[in-house]
């Protein structure tokens, strides 16, 4: 990162829609406009991947690593590419914003995709993206197939010739399932094509895109069954230990996540390909790439399965230079930044220094007992580092003011600024630290551009319902100046 900057963190599926779930279509390119017109230069997204009901749509519990969200597909794009026509789109339920309606919005546009896919003929367009992403999507597509085939998610529960890949059981489900294989084919290409629309649209706009990549993918996902090598899983390919993280800030029990562990070993023995594939295709979607729990590359916290809670988990060392080398050859400098919250020891900040990767400092964690020594807190923040007002796991800045902070939090805050000041006040302010911080680059979420409070929270870890479902109200956008925010990024040389 050579000059610093400013962006704005906010996911697809916040954008409102009039089809229930926020997509890659008209607002989504409104928002490119709003950005440059703020003087922005950083568009951050949360993970693209495929979510499923049945864990919330989490986008850090995607069945694929590699796969896109069929739920961000844009259906006016579709209308404009002649796959969709104004009748399709004239009886559709009606969505409220403000609150993401996936199940409905899922429906619905399973239901436009459905009637896209009559109208689609493969041109040399569809062959060479089928051909280039063979390596994850020839695996995808039959393992969503089966998936449906078998009404069972659960892998290891497939009949043992399909669990166990063996060659002819693969070919004969293939013939099977060709139908169901090529309409997902042809959902991925729709995605791949209208992101690389909307990246371009950014890039020429000067907005470079800030992708998320989850460390862990679970059991239930076309990698673990594809590569089942890669991670620790018993001879009944169950996972014989999961990720999480042990008791913090966020929960006293720690974070169950229940992915499957990485096999490192076996990692190290492939020359990380798996790994390698996986940046390089991330590097094909974003210019810049946030790495989640990268502490993980480094030291992982084990969970034996079967435990119900994190706390009897154990840290284990993961091969971090052997990583780091091998990725850094593949890709010199690449524009990766380590999520490097929560309980971080001294090899993590060596990894970190020692690659030059960019962390992240979170200005809600900069109000402790003990400021002087927090890196959080304002006048600690370095150079080689994003700062956030907050992340999709905090609350909202105004959120913790009035509640996490309590009495003893807000008096904190009233001697680190010398005032007094509201819960409006205090975002207001916040906002400002971030933008005049040492941070070469500053990313400040659009709820706290909003000065919304906790009911804009996306997140809350540890808690397995009621999240990831906070939407932007249509127009609500027009609330926050351009004006001002171009204003305050110019003064602060972000410009």
């Amino acid at each position: 990162m050579k000059i610093r900057s400013s962006g704005i963190l906010l996911s697809i599926q916040s954008l409102p829609s009039v089809h229930g779930i926020g997509d890659m279509g008209p607002e989504a390119y409104r928002f490119v406009d709003f950005l440059q017109e703020a003087g922005q230069m950083v568009w951050q997204v949360l993970p693209i991947n495929p979510t499923l009901a049945e864990n919330g749509h989490s986008p850090y519990h995607s069945p694929s690593a590699f796969a896109f969200n069929p739920l961000l597909i844009s259906p006016a794009l579709l209308l404009e590419d002649g796959l969709l026509e104004k009748a399709d789109l004239t009886d559709m339920p009606f969505f409220s914003t403000g609150t993401i309606h996936y199940k409905a919005g899922e429906n619905h546009k399973n239901r436009l995709l459905q009637k896209a896919f009559t109208r689609f003929r493969p041109d040399h367009a569809f062959a060479d993206f089928c051909a280039t992403h063979a390596h994850w999507l020839d695996d995808y597509a039959l393992f969503t197939a089966l998936t449906n085939h078998y009404k069972q998610s659960k892998w290891h529960l497939w009949p043992e010739p399909i669990r166990k890949r063996e060659p002819d059981a693969l070919k004969t489900a293939s013939r099977k399932l060709s139908d169901a294989i090529f309409f997902i084919r042809f959902v991925q290409y729709q995605f791949y094509k209208q992101w690389q629309a909307l990246k371009h649209r950014s890039n020429t706009k000067g907005i470079s895109i800030m992708g998320d990549l989850p460390i862990y993918v679970p059991h239930e996902s076309a990698d673990t069954w594809a590569h089942p090598y890669l991670f620790k899983l018993d001879s009944n390919m169950r996972p014989t230990a999961v990720s999480g993280v042990p008791p913090d800030y966020f929960s006293a029990t720690g974070q169950h996540w229940g992915h499957p562990v990485y096999r490192w070993q076996m990692h190290v023995k492939t020359g990380f390909d798996w790994w390698i594939r996986r940046i390089r295709h991330n590097l094909d979607l974003f210019d810049h790439l946030r790495i989640d729990h990268f502490r993980g590359l480094v030291a992982y916290w084990e969970i034996p399965a079967g435990q119900q809670t994190a706390v009897n988990g154990k840290w284990i060392k993961a091969p971090a230079r052997q990583f780091f080398n091998t990725l850094f050859k593949q890709f010199p400098y690449p524009p990766i930044i380590a999520e490097d919250l929560g309980y971080i020891t001294a090899d993590v900040r060596e990894v970190v220094r020692e690659y030059d990767i960019p962390g992240m400092r979170v200005l809600v964690f900069g109000f402790d007992e003990n400021p002087g020594a927090n890196p959080n807190a304002p006048h600690n923040i370095d150079q080689n580092c994003v700062v956030y007002t907050g992340t999709h796991d905090t609350n909202t800045a105004r959120g913790w003011f009035e509640g996490e902070a309590g009495k003893s939090g807000r008096k904190r805050v009233f001697s680190y600024f010398d005032r007094h000041m509201t819960a409006v006040e205090f975002t207001e302010e916040l906002i400002r630290t971030a933008f005049m911080s040492r941070a070469k680059r500053c990313i400040i979420p659009m709820q706290d551009l909003l000065c919304l409070g906790s009911e804009a929270r996306i997140n809350r870890p540890g808690s397995p319902s009621g999240n990831w479902q906070w939407q932007l109200e249509k127009g609500q956008i027009h609330s926050v100046s351009a004006s001002k925010l171009r204003e305050m990024t110019k003064i602060f040389g972000r410009a």
